[in-house]
């Protein structure tokens, strides 16, 4: 079976489309285009504005012309993640995609179902002739995984939906009315190279799981750069050299690989530590990250690194910096509040930086996460930046949309759906310092190891999500 046979082909044939597209966050020319031509090869009013986000307009059915407007959004990029042994350029070519049993999934690489579904999904609706729905506002944001500057730059008095229907959640029994914020934090430092004194490592890790850095933040998976990082922290004693470091990626992904190459005097005695804490390290994780594996090789060639002194205040200072979940919510049960994920690390010819990924639902409590990652990358010297900051969005649990929305997923489905906020950056929280008097609603389909190559969308969970999505155009209340 193909991906064209699957159920609802209105989804799957627009989905097969996009996947098409190469559609890295900030590279996103090729599908804004595929975007605007489609909407204008049927016809339907469609703009540009000047971020980059394509807005289609399409008008109500007949009978559905007095309910209000409904504004359908999703985002057009994806993130961009392969295994190190697939062979792939995010930038020329589309997502090979499998279907692996009950599941859609790609090969080697992430799926884009992250919100690639949500974008098809309207691409359904907009090219219907036997759908009924209110005016429909189709918003298709630019550049949500790394920045958001597509909702940044929407423009107030732009649309006139009153109500938003965010098509990015990844478990199809959540109506999410609420979402965490975030704020980028960036360490630098550059250094002076000299010969290294003592023998060269290599050491890799590899086989983690990673996942999205929000939603999987509390799942206690391995963070690459964490575990790295407790491999040079127990080379201080026999004055380590740091020479590179590659660890980890994008922000919003949990780093599931890094590698690093360091000087290390007394090599049989650090080797011996290092085999042990290696042996703990595959305990501790045996049975979340059953693939872990991690490689530590001596070799005889020297080469050029970092003094002692400057290598023992690196690894401190990230060693003193927060990853993972900072705070529970005492207010949501089972809801982070608060946390971090050290995603990148990066160390070549003396010049480092670290990158990091604060969120919180709460803006002082992501302020004081960021704050303790700036105390502890200053106090090792390093030059700290914020920026991308963007806010929560703030649950309205009165809001009628919800209860729409609930009855009907109980009425269809007999069971109550989990009315939650989540752990991520949806772009509600933005849309809604535009427009304020819109009420909003995420939901969406199960997806599991979004930001990860492990990434996949159950087949049956899109058929629940497109049915409950067009019983919910139907039953939009009145203007």
């Amino acid at each position: 079976m193909d991906l064209l046979q699957l159920e609802p082909k209105a989804i799957w044939k627009n989905f097969l489309a996009l996947n098409a597209i190469p559609r890295p966050s900030k590279k996103e020319e090729k599908v804004i285009d595929f975007i605007k031509n489609f909407g204008i090869s049927l016809g339907l009013e469609t703009i540009v504005d000047e971020t980059g986000n394509v807005i289609i307009s399409k008008p109500a059915t007949p009978g559905m012309g007095n309910r209000k407007t409904v504004t359908l959004q999703s985002h057009l990029d994806m993130v961009c993640q392969k295994n190190n042994d697939t062979d792939f350029d995010f930038e020329t070519q589309g997502i090979e995609m499998l279907i692996d049993g009950d599941w859609v999934r790609a090969n080697g690489t992430t799926l884009g179902a992250d919100n690639g579904i949500g974008v098809a999904s309207i691409m359904g609706i907009l090219e219907s002739t036997d759908i009924p729905h209110p005016e429909i506002e189709a918003l298709f944001t630019i550049d949500e995984e790394t920045g958001m500057t597509g909702a940044f730059g929407l423009k107030p008095g732009v649309l006139k939906g009153k109500i938003l229907l965010n098509l990015d959640t990844e478990e199809d029994d959540e109506i999410d009315i609420g979402c965490a914020g975030g704020i980028d934090v960036t360490a630098r430092g550059e250094y002076e190279t000299i010969e290294v004194s003592g023998d060269m490592i290599n050491l890799e890790i590899k086989g983690l799981s990673g996942g999205h850095s929000g939603m999987d933040i509390d799942k206690g998976r391995g963070n690459a750069n964490v575990l790295l990082n407790r491999f040079l922290y127990l080379g201080l004693e026999q004055h380590i050299q740091l020479v590179s470091i590659d660890a980890g990626g994008l922000r919003n992904a949990i780093p599931r690989e890094a590698k690093a190459c360091f000087s290390i005097n007394e090599t049989e005695a650090y080797l011996k530590k290092a085999e042990a804490l290696k042996k703990d390290i595959l305990s501790e994780f045996k049975s979340i990250e059953p693939l872990l594996s991690i490689h530590i090789t001596p070799t005889p060639i020297g080469g050029q690194g970092l003094r002692t002194s400057d290598s023992e205040s690196i690894i401190k200072g990230i060693k003193a910096a927060h990853n993972g979940v900072y705070r529970m919510s005492p207010d949501v049960e089972g809801l982070v509040e608060a946390s971090n994920n050290i995603a990148r690390i990066e160390l070549k010819n003396g010049k480092l930086r670290v990158l990091n990924l604060c969120r919180s639902s709460v803006e002082s409590s992501k302020m004081a996460v960021a704050d303790q990652l700036r105390a502890a990358f200053e106090l090792a010297g390093l030059q700290v930046e914020f920026s991308g900051s963007y806010p929560g969005w703030q649950p309205n649990p009165r809001a009628e949309i919800i209860s729409i929305l609930e009855r009907i997923y109980t009425k269809k489905f007999g069971d109550q759906p989990r009315i939650v906020a989540c752990h991520a950056g949806l772009e509600c929280g933005i849309i809604g310092a535009h427009y304020p008097d819109m009420e909003m609603i995420s939901f969406g389909p199960h997806i599991t190891g979004a930001h990860s190559p492990e990434e996949k969308v159950n087949i049956k969970s899109v058929q629940k999500f497109w049915s409950y999505l067009l019983d919910i155009l139907k039953e939009i209340p009145l203007q």
